[in-house]
């Protein structure tokens, strides 16, 4: 199973229809997005998508209850989310800040745990897969990337935009 994995899109549409065009292209069963999405008008972007997506809110996502108005009819929306993927085959955690990573990747049963908010990709593997997709908004790295993480082999592959 192929998955999307974005984080930090704050606001650039530019950049959201991109990583849409991407996980459209590479034809992705699921999107997970680390938080900071920022205002919800980008729901208009995301529901281009054509497969699932789970968002979490981020650090930076201020109007909640109209980010969750606007995205629930196109996506699941959580503080942090906890579930499974590929017939739950690979259990999942998802963070916006990266304070518990190290703590769950040594005492969890997760197979994966994604977060963002640090705009840095980081990829470990290991027991727990760890995957921060680094920022889609390119606004602080000047790189803009989203991740393809394919769970035959947990083979992560970072794509720029």
């Amino acid at each position: 199973m192929k998955i999307g994995i974005m984080s930090d899109s704050h606001d650039n549409i530019a950049k959201i229809v991109k990583a849409v065009e991407v996980f459209n292209t590479q034809g992705v069963e699921c999107v997970f997005h680390a938080g900071d999405i920022i205002s919800p008008f980008t729901a208009i972007q995301f529901k281009e998508l054509k497969s699932k997506l789970v968002v979490i809110f981020g650090n930076n996502d201020g109007e909640k209850t109209f980010l969750y108005e606007r995205f629930k009819p196109i996506a699941d929306i959580y503080k942090n989310y906890f579930g499974s993927i590929d017939g739950d085959k690979v259990k999942l955690a998802m963070f916006h800040e990266p304070e518990e990573i190290d703590f769950l990747r040594d005492t969890s049963g997760f197979d994966l745990i994604i977060y963002g908010h640090t705009h840095k990709v980081d990829i470990r593997k290991g027991k727990v897969m760890v995957v921060n997709p680094g920022e889609t908004c390119g606004y602080l790295s000047g790189k803009a990337t989203v991740a393809v993480l394919d769970t035959a082999g947990m083979k992560c592959e970072v794509i720029e935009l």
